[in-house]
C-alpha cells in the first residue's frame, strides 16, 4: 500500500494542492474577466512619497493626499490603481502595516477604483532601511524607488522565511476583501541584472500564494521577451496575463495578438512613455478594442519624479514632453488635451 500513496501524494504535489490551489484554469479566469468590466487605470504612489516605504511607514503615510490624487484618478475615468508595497513596512509594523492598507482600500473604494497590489520588485535601489527616506534627487527619475528585496536576500539567510510569513499574513488578510482585485506577486522578475538569482524567489512566491487560495487571481507581468525561460515560467503560474510595454503602437500590437493566443484575461499593467510614442492617444483605443486592460505608469507627478526621462543626471528643467505621469500635485493635467480624449474613452 506504501506505494499507491505515495503515488497520490506526488500527483497532489504536481497538481499544486499541496500549495493550497491550482492555477485557475482558462474558464475560471474569463468568467472572473468578465465581471470586472473594461479596467483602466495607473500606478500609484501618491506624490508625497519618494518610494515604497515612505507610502506605507506610519510617520509618512499620507491619507489627505492618497484621497486627492485618487479622486484625480476617479475624475479621469479610471477604475484600477496597480499599488506597490514592502515587507519592510509590514516587518517592522505588521498590524499597523495592514491597518494603513485598510486604510487605502477605503479611499479607493470611496472613488470606486479596486487595486492590484505588487509584492516583490528587482528595479532601482538595492539598499533600503526603515526610518526616514531620501530625498529625491532633483530632476532624476525614480531616484528612491527600492527593490524589494534586491541583494539582501542573498546575504540573509534567514529572508526567505520571512517573506514568506509577509506574503501569506498579507493575502490571508485580505483573500477575500472584493476591493483587491488582484495580486501582482513580482514586478520584472530578473531585471537590474538579477538574472537567474531571482528563479528562488519566483518560485516560492507562486506556492505562498497558491498556499492561501485567494478568490483574486495572481499574475508575474511578461515584461522582457528575450527571457523565455521566466516568461514561459510566468504564463504558466498565472491565473490572468499581465505585461508590460512601452514601446509604439506596433510594438503593442504584436504583444496583445501574441498573448491573446493564450486565451486568457489580458491586462497591461505597465505602458505610456511619450518620447517612444507609447502614448494614451496611440495605445488606449487598441487596448479598448481588444478588451485588454490598461495600466500606464505613473498618476501625479511628485518625489518619484518619473516625468522626468530616465537615466538622466539631474538638475535639468522640467522637460517639454513628460515621460511619465498625468497630473501635477494640484490636478491640474500635464496636457488637458490628453486627459479630456481619456475621459472620453472611458465614458464610452
Amino acid at each position: 500500500m506504501r506505494y499507491p500513496i505515495l503515488f497520490i501524494a506526488l500527483m497532489f504535489i504536481l497538481s499544486g494542492h499541496v500549495y493550497g490551489q491550482a492555477a485557475w484554469s482558462a474558464e475560471k479566469a474569463n468568467a472572473w474577466y468578465q465581471q470586472q468590466g473594461w479596467l483602466r487605470g495607473a500606478n500609484f504612489i501618491p506624490s508625497s512619497a519618494v518610494n515604497q516605504l515612505e507610502m506605507w511607514q506610519e510617520a509618512t503615510f499620507d491619507p489627505q493626499t492618497i484621497d486627492r490624487e485618487l479622486g484625480y484618478a476617479q475624475a479621469t475615468g479610471f477604475n484600477i490603481m496597480r499599488v506597490y508595497l514592502h515587507h519592510v513596512a509590514w516587518q517592522q509594523d505588521r498590524a499597523g502595516f495592514k491597518k494603513r492598507l485598510q486604510q487605502y482600500l477605503d479611499l479607493a473604494q470611496k472613488h470606486q477604483i479596486k487595486t492590484m497590489f505588487v509584492f516583490f520588485d528587482d528595479c532601482w535601489r538595492d539598499s533600503y532601511q526603515a526610518g526616514p527616506q531620501p530625498q529625491p534627487i532633483p530632476g532624476v527619475h525614480n531616484s528612491g524607488w527600492l527593490k524589494d528585496p534586491g541583494g539582501l536576500i542573498d546575504r540573509d539567510s534567514t529572508l526567505m522565511d520571512t517573506l514568506s510569513i509577509y506574503v501569506k499574513d498579507i493575502i490571508r488578510t485580505f483573500k477575500d476583501d472584493d476591493r483587491v482585485a488582484i495580486w501582482d506577486l513580482y514586478n520584472e522578475p530578473g531585471h537590474f541584472k538579477h538574472g537567474a538569482k531571482s528563479w528562488p524567489l519566483l518560485k516560492n512566491v507562486v506556492a505562498w500564494a497558491r498556499a492561501e487560495a485567494p478568490k483574486q487571481p495572481i499574475t508575474i507581468g511578461i515584461w522582457n521577451k528575450e527571457f523565455t525561460d521566466f516568461n514561459q515560467y510566468q504564463l504558466e503560474n498565472s491565473d490572468i496575463i499581465t505585461f508590460h510595454n512601452y514601446r509604439d503602437s506596433a510594438s503593442m500590437r504584436e504583444a496583445i495578438d501574441t498573448l491573446l493566443t493564450y486565451n486568457r484575461p489580458l491586462i497591461c499593467s505597465e505602458y505610456m512613455k511619450r518620447p517612444n510614442n507609447s502614448t494614451f492617444a496611440t495605445h488606449l483605443p487598441m487596448m479598448k478594442a481588444a478588451n485588454v486592460g490598461a495600466i500606464n505608469w505613473g498618476l501625479v507627478a511628485g518625489k518619484s519624479q518619473t516625468n522626468y526621462p530616465q537615466g538622466n543626471k539631474g538638475g535639468e528643467p522640467e522637460p517639454a514632453i513628460w515621460y511619465h505621469d498625468i497630473f501635477r500635485t494640484d490636478g491640474t493635467p500635464f496636457d488637458k488635451e490628453e486627459t479630456d480624449f481619456i475621459r472620453k474613452i472611458t465614458s464610452r
